[in-house]
């Protein structure tokens, strides 16, 4: 393919070309140039192509003439040599995922935060922790159902095995969710938040002499900051309550339960963390609703609800719902980040979790708290940061 053709004062491939009659200024013709470049041993078999012309102009009288031509046969054509930058997928792909994670831990943080200021506020004015347990529940399963039904989210896939395996996992997290809701009727949020950071030493324990588990002796001396900064923190509370306190550690042994459960009974089940929480959500109600009608009951419920309602008004109807909603969200959300993080960044963001709560339940309650117990509560923490670290 002729690649340029350009106009120069020296001749076609150094032989000099017979200049035209002065008085004929012809533009050369494509006619022209193809019988040239046959006089000059170029193969007529094959055809060429033009691919560019420079200076392609009349000259003057005073100025000899000829043409350049640089040629190539169509079975010798070259590349096209065109640079294009392509961005770095693997770098677009990896901002994209911290991004992604970055969105679920926010969510996550802040819906717990809204769903513990208005829990602790309808259990200040309706102090029946089983029924609010349940209603929690409740909430949450019927969203699941409503989005099921109406194809918004698709429905799990599930059998009787399926069921069967969750059936101990609902059981502990039932166990779990009550304890922590007495515990808040109880104590501030703060208080309970500091004693529920303590929950991988329960997980620790619980696997080294139920399970016979072993951890590298890093693990083990994570624990001494995490059970010496509750205690402290125990010991120093102003508002202490034995009730609240008890609740708080039950609640942290029935969640280790509930995690180990899950992880043995979960293996190769192909159920989103969206859909198994609502499963779990569903089966909890069912397991929880008697047992909360036998603590309390529809009189206690109905007393209490009528002496909430003189008290607060109608806001705390939006106080139950609100609190309802954000349990199921906020819970949600933590089980669809466990399909895009790894168990120790779960557990890292579980643990900032927990710093955000205190810090803004000390805020928005005015919770009095003395340095001591403050320490207390950032050696615990820090702990649990510490235990993670140790787990990789």
């Amino acid at each position: 393919m002729i690649s340029s053709v350009k106009l120069t004062a020296s001749s076609f491939t150094n032989r000099k070309l017979p200049l035209p009659k002065p008085q004929s200024f012809l533009q050369p013709t494509s006619q022209n140039v193809k019988q040239n470049l046959i006089n000059h041993s170029f193969s007529s078999q094959k055809p060429l192509y033009i691919s560019s012309i420079e200076n392609f102009s009349l000259l003057k009288k005073t100025e000899q003439r000829g043409t350049e031509c640089k040629a190539y046969e169509a079975d010798q054509s070259r590349p096209l040599e065109i640079n294009i930058d392509f961005p770095d997928e693997q770098a677009r792909l990896e901002a994209a995922q911290r991004l992604r994670i970055g969105i679920y831990f926010a969510t996550w943080w802040a819906l717990n935060v809204v769903f513990n200021i208005y829990n602790k506020k309808v259990l200040n004015a309706f102090p029946y922790p089983w029924l609010t347990s349940t209603l929690s529940l409740a909430t949450g399963s019927l969203m699941m159902l409503i989005s099921w039904a109406t194809r918004i989210a698709d429905a799990p896939k599930t059998d009787l095995e399926f069921w069967k395996t969750l059936f101990p996992v609902a059981v502990a997290h039932t166990i779990g969710h009550v304890a922590a809701t007495v515990s808040m009727s109880k104590v501030a949020v703060s208080f309970t938040h500091i004693i529920k950071s303590g929950e991988p030493a329960f997980s620790v324990l619980v696997s080294r002499f139920l399970l016979g588990e072993t951890f590298p002796v890093p693990v083990y001396l994570s624990l001494l900051p995490i059970i010496g900064g509750c205690a402290l923190a125990a010991v120093t509370e102003l508002n202490f309550n034995m009730t609240g306190f008890m609740g708080a550690m039950i609640s942290n042994l029935a969640f280790v339960f509930r995690n180990i459960f899950s992880k043995r009974g979960m293996k190769g089940k192909s159920v989103s963390g969206m859909n198994y929480y609502a499963c779990l959500s569903i089966l909890s109600l069912l397991i929880l609703t008697p047992f909360a009608i036998a603590m309390e009951g529809p009189k206690m419920w109905a007393a209490g609800w009528e002496n909430a309602i003189s008290q607060i008004g109608p806001h705390f109807i939006w106080w139950v719902a609100a609190q309802s909603v954000f349990y199921h969200l906020y819970n949600q959300v933590s089980y669809m980040s466990l399909d895009q993080i790894s168990p120790l960044t779960f557990s890292i963001g579980n643990t900032m979790k927990r710093i955000s709560v205190i810090v803004s339940s000390i805020i928005i309650f005015h919770t009095p708290i003395q340095p001591i117990n403050a320490l207390g509560a950032a050696i615990a923490i820090l702990g649990t940061f510490l235990y993670s670290q140790a787990k990789l």
